[in-house]
């Protein structure tokens, strides 16, 4: 198989681990013979350092070209600190979710029993977890009309739905259930909020096509009390934009860390992955950042949008033999951890192609 990778770091750790994702990537393509082309672009701060634009004309035309992309993380704390800066690292990554037509973030958050210890909820809660989330991406909040008034005294941001936004992620989030466990939960707060009561109405709606599988509302506010309470509760979970970011990461608590946890945002044409953390700028340079997360975001690229399923499992089991042997970045070890088996960003990658390696010759694969 032939298919064109843009890379985009982008800034802080992005840079760091998307080099180890990149390189399994590479070592993917070796071992199954595939051709994998890769080309790099600018975005976030990195991109307005050079070009003045989050996400440059030449950078869009790249993506736009692309099969696929592995993306890192944009943000910098110049901009957390002065929030009158007009231009902005996170300006970049919303214009390409939309010029892409990226509406659909796909959230997997499955927990490897090695890390039960890794997490602050129990790890009797926990065994057992696994939970896909469907987050719009290109509605809500983060897209309506905002600005201020009275002289810059009130501001205001308009949370905005429309019904084919709802109803195109809604048939991915059923679609989807019907190959696992055949259950969605529609997260909402249509008790006080128009947006919801339409985000509601129209799931429901949708849910009568799929007959087979069971749907539930909750109120976004019990379901992040029930995420810690019962995890092994939910199966698919569907939500707008601004409760999915925040449900994303706290769910990341049940994998032990949002070092540990991919994502794929896609919509009709190509697909974009990435880590779900962002660009931890106290940890940038160090060298200590956990690269898994971006190599399981490659894992899903092989898999969902080139259908390489033997590729792609390949790379999960890699990723399991490798914490199976009590090999862990800082963010995941415990006290228990050894020494020598505390590895930094580009070990980690190290061992992980390892084990590629010893799976291949082992042919231990299949789908």
């Amino acid at each position: 198989m032939k298919k064109k990778i843009t890379i985009l770091p982008g800034d802080g750790i992005g840079q760091e681990v998307t080099r180890e994702g990149k390189r399994v990537l590479e070592k993917i393509a070796l071992a199954f013979e595939h051709q994998f082309e890769f080309d790099e672009a600018l975005i976030g701060h990195a991109a307005i350092e050079a070009t003045g634009n989050p996400l440059p004309d030449e950078t869009l035309a790249k993506l736009k070209a692309t099969d696929a992309i592995l993306f890192g993380a944009v943000g910098h704390p110049k901009y957390d600190n002065d929030p009158t800066l007009k231009v902005r690292p996170e300006q970049g990554l919303l214009k390409m979710r939309k010029e892409l037509g990226l509406y659909a973030n796909l959230r997997p958050i499955k927990l490897f029993d090695e890390l039960l210890d890794a997490s602050s909820i129990k790890p009797e809660i926990l065994k057992g977890s696994d939970i896909l989330f469907f987050r719009e991406l290109t509605g809500d909040v983060y897209f309506g009309e905002k600005g201020r008034r009275d002289e810059g005294q009130t501001a205001y941001d308009l949370m905005i739905y429309q019904r084919f936004e709802i109803e195109r992620i809604a048939h991915k989030a059923f679609a989807a259930a019907r190959t696992r466990k055949k259950k969605v939960t529609s997260v909402d707060k249509a008790n006080v909020l128009e947006s919801s009561r339409l985000w509601r109405q129209v799931v429901t709606e949708v849910a009568k096509g799929y007959p087979d599988v069971q749907l539930e509302h909750q109120f976004v506010d019990a379901a992040a009390m029930k995420l810690i309470q019962s995890p092994r509760s939910f199966d698919v979970v569907l939500t707008g934009n601004l409760f999915g970011d925040i449900l994303t990461d706290e769910a990341s608590q049940i994998a032990g860390s949002m070092g540990m946890l991919a994502s794929a945002s896609v919509g009709d044409t190509v697909g974009l992955y990435e880590p779900i953390h962002g660009s931890a700028h106290d940890i940038t340079g160090k060298g200590i950042a956990n690269p898994l997360a971006s190599i399981l975001s490659a894992a899903l690229m092989l898999d969902i949008s080139f259908g390489l399923k033997t590729e792609a499992q390949s790379v999960i089991r890699a990723v399991e033999q490798t914490l199976q042997q009590g090999f862990r970045t800082a963010d995941i070890a415990s006290a228990a951890t050894q020494h020598e088996k505390l590895l930094n960003t580009v070990q980690m990658g190290n061992q992980v192609v390892k084990e590629i390696d010893r799976i291949m010759t082992s042919k231990s694969i299949t789908v």
